[in-house]
């Protein structure tokens, strides 16, 4: 056996380990890596109160971006609406639903100073799979989070999130079929934009 034939060979070897690998991998394994590296932000004592928040935010998302896929978030979000708009529109609604989520979930988060996540059970249904946790600090009752997954290319990555029993995209699909009847796709992005702006109010104020 020559020796380029045995290097092509064990390159198709390691090729197919990683493979296999990254297949394996379970749900609460893809994602205990990327909440905690979000949780150590939250932490930092560099990124520590209002003042640094949107630098706290923007380390966190680009963290939150590896494991959460909020192209699928923002396609089942708008339902059969999606089909109806062109890329232009598809890209923008999803950079403010992106948005109002690291609101929502990031924002509820940071409630917690000193976190300890608690893996409490996983649930795998084919290419599907949910994530129970509990995120607990002393003095603050627990949050349950339910991370509800998809096995995307061999990666589990998060496209729902169920705290206390409320899913996140269920709850913003409800009410965003109402908004979209009444107001059509253009009324829609204008109240996003506007939840948005509001949240940031809040956050000013509160500073």
């Amino acid at each position: 056996m020559n020796i380029l034939r045995v290097f092509s060979i064990s390159l198709l070897l390691i090729l197919l380990s990683s493979v296999f690998l990254a297949a394996s991998s379970s749900p609460t394994e893809a994602l205990k890596p990327t909440l905690q590296d979000m949780i150590d932000v939250m932490k930092d004592p560099a990124f520590a109160g209002i003042e640094q928040k949107d630098p706290r935010r923007k380390k966190i998302m680009s963290i939150a971006a590896k494991g959460f896929d909020f192209a699928e978030m923002s396609r089942l979000v708008l339902g059969k609406t999606w089909r109806k708009i062109d890329q232009q529109q598809r890209t923008k609604f999803a950079q403010l639903f992106t948005k109002l989520l690291e609101n929502a979930y990031i924002g509820k988060l940071e409630e917690y100073d000193g976190q300890i996540i608690e893996y409490e059970d996983e649930r795998i249904k084919g290419q599907k799979a949910v994530v129970s946790t509990v995120v607990k600090n002393p003095g603050v009752p627990p949050l349950a989070v339910k991370y509800v997954m998809t096995n995307v290319d061999s990666a589990w990555l998060v496209y729902d999130i169920n705290i206390e029993g409320v899913s996140l995209l269920r709850n913003y699909r409800e009410q965003f079929k109402s908004i979209l009847r009444k107001d059509k796709f253009e009324g829609l992005v204008k109240m996003i934009e506007e939840k948005n702006k509001s949240f940031e109010k809040e956050d000013s104020s509160s500073g």
